[in-house]
């Protein structure tokens, strides 16, 4: 989202701690027209906020303080001399507001759309015309909500996400790099264990197996993996995909709640720790990594033998002869590289 173009990158100082516990510390935070970065002054980022999911703890209230959505323990607090960067967040939450549906008027509006499918049709009680429908309202800080609250259950089997603070700055680029396929940055997660290649969640975020990094000499499959996850992704939204395992009772709770039980969100954690990799679209994967001047011969091999895409992936390399622009400079890599430690 491009809501104010004049913001992009502004940067300033301001208070952060990352719990009630914790002492604020001096940060500089950074402004992009969809995430503020949090770093501190040697330049290490410390946290990466998406702006759809940021709340005012003290609307007009000096000084400006924020926290992410559902996390008032860590804020962000900004002096008196910071009001340019008040003012800007505070303008593109404006403007993220003015596309979000307003919750009364959208369960008002849902109620009266099935009451009069029901009265005509019944179109709303067939699963595919209700998810679509759901697709088409549920606004992004929801579909973030709900990849959070699937992360902190896949925790249980993966472990806390790799956090080497190091490695940050590295990991913003590749995002930065690599949106996806409609242009938005990815949330990226890594993890040391549990999760087995790249997986998509509701909410722009991506978890990273950590082996596709530490084991690799280079970004090129990574970044593999990330493109055949956008294609896939392009075929099948993640929200998409948990509306249809969670079924219709669940799909109009969420409809008219804005919530899902405790017990769907954990069965989609476990479904998408436990789901094999979806099929590889050969012909649409070629275009995307010449959409994103990556070479596919990297991730072409590090594919099975037993793969079919691994051969033409091969032979329609889309940069046979020249030399695509870096996915990560060689430093940024093996910064990344230490992202889990050790």
């Amino acid at each position: 989202m491009t809501a104010l173009n004049q913001y992009q990158r502004l940067e300033g100082t301001a208070l952060w701690r990352a719990s009630p516990d914790d002492q604020r510390r001096e940060v500089i935070v950074s402004l992009g027209d969809a995430t503020i970065v949090i770093t501190d002054m040697s330049d290490r980022a410390l946290a990466h906020w998406s702006i759809a999911a940021v709340e005012r703890a003290n609307p007009g209230g000096t000084p400006a303080v924020y926290h992410p959505d559902g996390d008032p323990g860590e804020t962000l607090e900004f002096t008196e001399d910071a009001s340019d960067m008040v003012a800007a967040i505070e303008k593109l939450r404006q403007a993220i507001a003015r596309r979000r549906p307003k919750p009364g008027r959208l369960r008002l509006y849902s109620f009266l759309t099935i009451l009069a499918g029901i009265g005509a049709l019944g179109v709303f009680w067939l699963p595919e015309a209700l998810v679509k429908h759901t697709l088409s309202v549920v606004p992004l800080s929801k579909r973030v909500s709900l990849g959070e609250e699937i992360v902190k259950e896949m925790r249980r089997f993966t472990g806390p996400k790799c956090s080497e603070s190091a490695a940050y700055p590295a990991l913003s680029r590749l995002a930065n790099r690599l949106p996806d396929l409609d242009g938005q940055p990815q949330t990226l997660l890594v993890f040391s264990s549990g999760i087995n290649g790249v997986r998509a969640l509701p909410g722009n975020t991506m978890l990273i197996d950590s082996r596709l990094i530490q084991n690799e000499d280079g970004p090129d499959v990574l970044a593999g993996n990330m493109l055949a996850a956008y294609v896939a992704k392009g075929k099948k939204r993640p929200l998409e995909t948990l509306l249809e395992g969670v079924g219709i009772v669940s799909t109009f709770r969420l409809l008219t709640t804005g919530s899902l039980p405790a017990e769907d969100i954990r069965k989609e954690a476990e479904a998408l720790l436990a789901a094999p990799a979806a099929p590889l679209d050969t012909e649409a994967l070629i275009e995307t990594f010449k959409r994103y001047d990556i070479r596919s011969t990297p991730f072409a091999e590090w594919l099975p033998q037993s793969e079919p895409a691994r051969n033409t992936l091969t032979i329609k390399e889309p940069f046979p002869d020249t030399a695509p622009t870096p996915i990560l400079e060689d430093a940024d890599w093996v910064r990344l590289q230490g992202i889990c430690g050790g």
